[in-house]
């Protein structure tokens, strides 16, 4: 009796097989398709498209002038992760043209802080406090920040080119901007590959992530663009045109982003492709100089492509635990198949409805293949139990049986040692050997995932009634360790403390001060006499990590000035102050970036590197060496003055470094009276270098003030910096007082 049940059992298990079969056949084929396009198109363009077409080399992204372009980063509760994500951006991407928006939530005063440290040190990050409480959704966050940009554009006379969508916990490629600037003028979407980082070799929920994005980014996209022109927002690495975003909120009533929308990247895609905008999917290869294979181990060197493991990528750590993979995936599911289906209709395209099919079939072929393998589980069962037992019960005698069963079964096996191949050659491509074959026992694991998520995706909907309701589950993020690890920078109060210059009180006083003139810390501690020139140049030193260079720069002769072009001097505040050869020791105020410090040696030719020198030694040599208009520089009339009253050389620095500290530059006026803020300056000065004219009249030119402004400036610039002859006499006056009274 029992064994007449388990072989209707065992029946009803073989029917329910050989209709996996068929759907596992059906996709497999489906999939096949894909591969066998893939490698056909390979084949044409190396053996005929490269041959005769030089392909583009990293030289001509730095040759293109920079677009302004705009990157926004959505966060909620992204505590020590978009602070790092946004420094690293700042710190490292080859580009100056750009501004970070990132998106925070009134509630959520942690990320806020983590945000306004980063903003504090860099100009071009700014932070955007979204209307509503979060969580509310990465679309509702987007359109936040899209408003925000908009106010920004008018506050600087200037337009964004470029909209790029990244996430709090994204590592960027230095170069990627420089792609995008490249592009954007062309095509309205621009989407760069997504490669995870690796996680333990154990770590399979992580690692299945690998698996797929290598697979899908290094092939099924790939495949998409070429042959429906369409490209699907991963919703990071993407550029949006002016042209598109302007379409999307035209089209939304000036609502860019669908905020009911789990998966808004995604849809986007769709509706600029049907407005008959360009879309592309770009893997672009900069190999680095000093690049080695042999320094990468064994087991990752094996059959990584040089050109594929080093495109321009986004970098990011995914989910490596089963409940948050489930859950992020669950959200994707929801988003792209059940969303998708309400609101992305069937188009007039074939071609485009048949990706949308393989889009759509995830919500099938999930739970296929988990059933595929419950099935393979119970077969594998079955094989033990003849191999184990001494007289076994033959049981496959009720098991289903018929010729087409079996041939579907040995076709699919075929085509599943495909899919495990095709898979373990994409990740190997960019992983190496190690990771390429792991991906095959992933390849299982990833199935359960799939599984569950497609559940919970199911579960949630009928729960809410209507997949257009289903809430924003964010998945928590970490960011790793890139590089070197960066020094965490000490604030120039604490350092002045430390160095025994000023107490804490000093400190506090001069922060409050800070705030009510709107003017940097040094130049209110310069003003009330607590520290000297030279004191508050070795803090900010100590700061920067650099050296500081204790000298008159005027003295410097006009061939080391030379070296540097006045615009491109003028424009990062520099100066050289020693050349030999092709290098080039700069002179600044301030720290500079490795970003800016890249630009110049690219612009110059020389290498280069920096000290940092006493307020107002740079400024001094701008305005009377390097300025437009040239102007008697009052140094002049100090060495006539030395030659007369036989100063020494030690009273003449002195006096000079008095005069040029208490200096006020044009800028200075405007960022304390808040004509503008300092990233709109900034934004401006990017292209004075090219100017000739002086930096007022530019700004007038460029729309930033009117000339009635920039009369009242220099008026007011003339009126409250002191003359060199007001500071002679207080220098003067100072030392008489401690002189013995005969010496009067």
């Amino acid at each position: 009796m029992l064994s007449g049940v388990f072989e209707q059992y065992l029946f009803g298990v073989s029917v329910f097989a050989a209709v996996i079969a068929v759907f596992i056949l059906i996709s497999s084929i489906d999939d096949l398709l894909i591969d066998v396009y893939y490698w056909y198109r390979a084949a044409v363009r190396k053996w005929f498209v490269y041959r005769t077409h030089e392909p583009l080399e990293p030289a001509q992204l730095l040759a293109v002038d920079e677009k302004p372009l705009a990157i926004m980063v959505p966060a909620w509760q992204e505590v020590g992760v978009v602070g790092p994500m946004a420094e690293l951006a700042a710190r490292t991407l080859d580009y100056e043209n750009y501004h970070i928006f990132v998106g925070t939530y009134p509630n959520d005063p942690d990320t806020q802080a983590d945000v306004d440290a980063v903003c504090a040190k860099y100009p071009h990050v700014h932070k955007v406090i979204c209307a509503r409480p979060g969580p509310t959704s990465k679309a509702d966050c987007l359109n936040n920040i899209l408003s925000a940009m908009f106010q920004f554009e008018s506050d600087a006379n200037l337009e964004f080119s470029g909209f790029i969508l990244h996430d709090a916990e994204d590592v960027l490629s230095a170069m990627e901007l420089r792609l995008f600037n490249y592009l954007v003028d062309r095509k309205d979407l621009i989407q760069l590959p997504v490669y995870p980082f690796v996680r333990k070799w154990y770590e399979f929920t992580s690692g299945h992530y690998m698996d797929e994005f290598a697979e899908l980014h290094g092939k099924d996209v790939r495949v998409r663009e070429s042959f429906a022109g369409q490209v699907p927002s991963a919703g990071v690495g993407t550029c949006f045109s002016r042209r598109a975003i302007l379409a999307l909120l035209e089209d939304g009533d000036g609502i860019a982003f669908d905020v009911q929308s789990l998966t808004e990247d995604y849809d986007i895609g769709f509706r600029l492709k049907e407005k008959g905008m360009e879309e592309i999917f770009v893997r672009f290869p900069v190999i680095p100089e000093d690049y080695c294979a042999k320094d990468v181990p064994l087991s990752e060197r094996m059959l990584r492509r040089k050109k594929d493991a080093n495109v321009i990528c986004i970098r990011e750590y995914f989910p490596s635990t089963f409940t948050t993979a489930v859950r992020q995936k669950s959200r994707w599911i929801c988003g792209i198949v059940y969303q998708g289906s309400k609101t992305l209709r069937w188009s007039d395209d074939w071609k485009l409805n048949y990706f949308l099919v393989r889009d759509r079939k995830g919500a099938f072929t999930n739970f296929v293949s988990f059933f595929a393998n419950i099935v393979g589980l119970h077969l594998l069962i079955l094989w033990a139990y003849h191999a184990i037992a001494s007289e076994p019960v033959d049981f496959t005698a009720s098991f289903y049986q018929a010729d087409w069963f079996f041939t579907i079964l040995w076709i699919n096996l075929g085509l599943l040692v495909n899919r495990a191949l095709q898979r373990a050659i994409f990740v190997s491509r960019y992983y190496g050997v190690k990771q390429g074959f792991l991906s095959t026992p992933r390849m299982l694991w990833g199935n359960i995932i799939n599984f569950c998520a497609n559940a919970r995706a199911i579960k949630q909907i009928i729960e809410i009634g209507d997949s257009r309701r289903v809430a924003w589950d964010k998945t928590s993020h970490d960011f790793p360790e890139v590089g070197e690890t960066q020094r965490s920078t000490q604030p120039l109060g604490q350092i002045l403390i430390d160095i025994g210059a000023l107490d804490t009180e000093q400190v506090t006083d001069a922060l409050i001060q800070q705030q009510m003139k709107k003017r940097p810390l040094g130049k209110v501690l310069l003003d009330s006499h607590l520290v000297s020139a030279e004191t508050l140049g070795r803090a900010i030193a100590i700061q920067a990590d650099v050296e500081f260079a204790n000298v008159n720069t005027m003295d410097t002769d006009d061939e080391t000035l030379a070296a540097i072009a006045p615009s491109l001097a003028l424009r990062y505040a520099v100066i050289p102050l020693a050349l030999e050869d092709n290098h080039v020791i700069l002179a600044s105020e301030q720290p500079l970036t490795p970003v800016a410090l890249n630009a110049i040696a690219r612009k110059t030719g020389y290498s280069v590197e920096y000290r940092i020198v006493a307020c107002g030694q740079v400024a001094a040599v701008l305005r009377y060496r390097y300025a437009h208009v040239k102007v008697t520089s009052p140094y002049d009339t100090l060495q006539d003055l030395k030659t007369q009253q036989d100063l020494s050389s030690q009273d003449v620095f002195a006096i000079w470094q008095l005069f040029v500290q208490k200096q006020r530059s044009i800028t200075d006026i405007f960022l304390q009276a808040g004509t503008f803020k300092n990233a709109v300056l900034a934004s401006a000065l990017i292209g004075y270098e090219k100017s000739s004219l002086p930096l007022g009249e530019y700004l007038v030119q460029k729309g930033l003030i009117s000339q009635e402004t920039l009369s009242s400036a220099l008026r007011e610039q003339a009126a409250t910096q002191p003359r060199l002859e007001e500071v002679v006499a207080d220098y003067f006056g100072r030392e008489l007082l401690m002189m013995p009274a005969v010496s009067s």
